[in-house]
C-alpha cells in the first residue's frame, strides 16, 4: 500500500504541476479580445472554433446545473457519516483517517474554486442571467470530477458486496461522464476551462488516493 500510495501521490503532484503550466498557457497562447464585452481569451481560436460548433444550449445549461447537487448531496452524506462516528467515539481523533482526510481534500477542492472566482483567468462565453461570470475552470466539472470517484473509492473500502460496489462505479462514471459532456457542449464554457477542471480535479483527486492509501486503514460493511 506505502509503494502505491506513494506512486499515486506523485502522478497527482504531476498532474497539478501540467495544470499549473496549462494555466500559464492559457494566459499567454493566442489570447485575443474575443470574450464577453473584449475580454481576453487564450487559445483564441480553439476555444471560438469549438464555442461555435457547439454553439448555446441552455437546457443543457440547466439540467447539469441542478445536478449538481448530487455531488453536494454525495459531500454531505459523508459529512454526516464523520459527524456520526465523532458523536460516537467523542474525539476526533478516533474518526477514521480517510474521513478526516476526505474532509481535508473537500475543503482543498473549495477553496481551488474560490481562489479561481476572485482571480478570474477569462469569464464564461455569455453572460449568465445578465452577469459576467468567472469561467475557469469549470466549477460545475470540477465538483463533479472531484466528488463522484470518491464515492466509488469509499464503497470499495468500506462495503464487502461486489454489486453495490459494481453499482457504485457504474452510476459514478455515467453520472460524470454525462455532466462533463453536457457541460462541454451547453456552450456556457471555454473547451480549455472543461480541460483545466479535469487537470485540477484529477490531480486533487490523486492526491487524496494516495495518501488514503498511506494510511493503510481498511473497513468492513458500516
Amino acid at each position: 500500500m506505502g509503494k502505491t500510495g506513494k506512486k499515486i501521490l506523485t502522478a497527482g503532484g504531476i498532474i497539478l504541476a501540467l495544470f499549473a503550466l496549462w494555466t500559464y498557457l492559457i494566459q499567454t497562447v493566442d489570447v485575443q479580445p474575443l470574450g464577453q464585452n473584449g475580454t481576453d481569451i487564450g487559445f483564441a481560436r480553439l476555444n471560438v472554433w469549438f464555442h461555435d460548433v457547439t454553439g448555446v444550449t441552455m437546457w443543457i445549461y440547466t439540467v447539469t446545473d441542478w445536478l449538481g447537487l448530487v455531488p453536494i448531496a454525495v459531500c454531505m452524506g459523508f459529512g454526516v457519516l464523520g459527524l456520526i462516528q465523532l458523536i460516537k467515539r467523542r474525539s476526533l481523533l478516533k474518526v477514521d483517517r480517510d474521513i478526516i482526510l476526505l474532509g481535508v481534500y473537500y475543503i482543498l477542492v473549495i477553496l481551488g474554486y474560490l481562489i479561481f472566482e476572485m482571480i478570474p483567468i477569462n469569464y464564461r462565453p455569455i453572460p449568465i442571467d445578465g452577469r459576467m461570470e468567472a469561467s475557469y475552470p469549470s466549477s460545475t466539472t470540477l465538483l463533479v470530477l472531484s466528488v463522484m470517484p470518491t464515492m466509488s473509492f469509499q464503497a470499495h473500502s468500506r462495503l464487502s458486496r461486489r454489486g453495490m460496489t459494481v453499482a457504485t462505479d457504474i452510476f459514478a462514471a455515467a453520472f460524470s461522464l454525462f455532466m462533463v459532456t453536457g457541460r462541454t457542449v451547453a456552450g456556457v464554457h471555454w473547451l480549455t476551462d472543461i480541460i483545466g477542471s479535469v487537470m485540477l480535479s484529477a490531480g486533487l483527486y490523486l492526491i487524496y488516493h494516495g495518501s488514503v492509501l498511506l494510511t493503510g486503514q481498511k473497513h468492513t460493511e458500516e
